[in-house]
């Protein structure tokens, strides 16, 4: 008896079984690569689809030549994405860049065959007894949320990772030989999108802002892709007090009985709430007698040593640290998580001080609402930003953080659009263009960017858009971003004779 496909899939019922199934894969990257990679080891007969050609030699080239070693129908081209196969399969497996309007996969929601992303296929595969998941999503902050969450479970001596959209890759997590003992998932609005029956442990939506707008079609499309991620939660929903929008997806949720609503906040929490008493984290949800009393969990100099850590920061560890208490963590280790820490590269990165100037790499701030967090978080700012908004608004960004403006340095095929933005909510703030986009373009940026600053200001790179049209990805612009600092250093330590970060340490 074929298994039903459409039937959601509670913790504890017995794992997906595909052997037999037709199953489409569409998309040969990385998640690709392993759903059918694993579909076909359980003996599924699969078909992968890609539109490119890739060439010779290419990471793509390489994945469908195993693929086509390991029995999948590999099918590469643009002809082969334009249409359902004429055999048309039982399930189709997309990957989290296809948009639902894509023309294959429109042509499986007109015929009623079920779509999944590679995490719902990877639930589905989970057997009984399996590992259970904290999941996480938000506009801004999930991967190093995610990150603090997994440093936490392993400093209460648990098996953990970090996977979905960041660290392993859902699937390897899933069927690793060794069990883990619980999962940090990360999960984009795309993931979210295709997946029906996801029922963690407990879960967490940090903040929603406008974005992926060119992919969802509509913000109420985007709202609700981020508001799955609260769907059959079974012990604790967790959202942003400060962001009204991740308390009523939790409202709107249909949660397992008995699934609390727990909030985190920056002020002094209420019962129910994790959040900060003076430079404490405390917690007044995860305790016995949380009606008159808290409990510790670490405090502000345990997320950063070196100052205060900026507001999103704490947040981001107040997220963390109540999902970790809902899977049982005692407090010592949400604190020694915290120390353990280590921000992932081009995140509120500190690259160096130039005479003063200090330069800080956010190239992960890819839409308006990372970088408005990353601007707040400093007196006085240069800030380098532009790129591909994919639709995104940045009014309300420009109006929150003018007053924190020394100056704007623009790159990227939408400068114009924050530019704009400027001239009517900031109109003094003064507006560099760079309009190059070759190699040397970062140098022109990081020039004007330290001629625009003064002693004690920060150049913040927070470009609020995508890298694409410039960089391969966000990394390589802020790699490029943190070259082209110290070659400034260099330059200026040549010129005076004094370290370029001596000063205004």
């Amino acid at each position: 008896m074929a298994p039903d496909l459409k039937a959601v899939h509670e913790d504890g019922s017995p794992p997906f079984d595909p052997a037999g199934l037709t199953v489409l894969v569409t998309g040969g990257g990385v998640s690709g690569f392993a759903a059918a990679d694993a579909l076909a080891e359980r003996g599924a007969r699969v078909t992968l689809v890609d539109g490119a050609d890739p060439a010779p030699g290419s990471a793509l080239f390489e994945r469908l030549k195993v693929l086509d070693i390991l029995g999948v129908d590999v099918r590469a081209g643009s002809a082969y994405v334009a249409a359902l196969p004429d055999d048309p399969p039982d399930l189709v497996v997309t990957s989290p860049g296809w948009r639902p309007g894509q023309p294959m996969l429109a042509a499986a929601a007109a015929a009623d065959i079920p779509v999944w992303g590679e995490v719902e296929l990877a639930w589905r595969l989970r057997g009984p007894g399996a590992a259970p998941w904290l999941t996480l999503t938000g506009s801004n902050g999930k991967t190093t949320t995610v990150q603090m969450l997994t440093a936490m479970l392993r400093a209460a001596g648990l098996r953990a990772c970090s996977a979905g959209n960041v660290g392993t890759p859902i699937l390897e997590a899933v069927l690793h030989p060794e069990p883990y003992d619980v999962i940090a998932v990360e999960l984009s609005s795309f993931q979210l999108h295709w997946s029906t029956s996801i029922s963690p442990l407990a879960s967490a939506c940090l903040n929603v802002a406008p974005d992926h707008l060119d992919w969802h079609g509509s913000f109420a499309a985007y709202r609700a892709a981020k508001g799955r991620v609260y769907e059959r939660t079974r012990v604790a929903c967790v959202y942003n007090v400060e962001d009204p929008v991740t308390e009523q997806l939790v409202r709107e949720a249909d949660v397992i009985e008995g699934a609390r609503a727990i909030g985190f906040t920056l002020g002094v929490p209420a019962r129910s709430m994790v959040g900060l008493v003076d430079d404490v984290l405390a917690d007044r949800a995860f305790v016995a007698e949380r009606e008159h009393s808290a409990a510790e969990l670490g405090t502000l100099a345990d997320i950063t040593a070196d100052g205060v850590p900026p507001p999103h920061l704490v947040q981001n560890a107040l997220a963390a640290a109540a999902l970790a208490r809902a899977a049982g963590v005692p407090p010592v280790a949400v604190r020694d998580g915290l120390r353990a820490f280590s921000p992932e590269p081009h995140r509120i990165a500190e690259v160096t001080t130039v005479e003063g100037v200090r330069f800080v790499d956010d190239s992960k701030a890819t839409n308006p609402h990372a970088a408005r967090a990353a601007v707040l978080g400093y007196e006085s700012v240069v800030w380098v930003a532009g790129g591909l908004l994919k639709g995104a608004d940045v009014e309300q960004l420009v109006r929150d953080a003018r007053d924190r403006l020394r100056a704007a340095v623009l790159i990227g095929a939408d400068r114009a659009v924050i530019a704009e933005a400027l001239r009517r909510h900031a109109p003094d703030v003064r507006v560099i263009e760079v309009a190059a986009t070759d190699t040397d373009a970062m140098d022109q940026v990081v020039a004007s960017a330290f001629d625009a600053a003064r002693p004690g200001d920060v150049v913040l790179l927070a470009p609020a858009a995508a890298s694409m049209d410039m960089f391969a990805d966000y990394g390589a612009r802020g790699d490029a971003f943190c070259a082209a600092v110290h070659r400034l250093a260099e330059r200026r330590d040549g010129r005076d004779g004094r370290p370029g970060g001596a000063e205004g340490g």
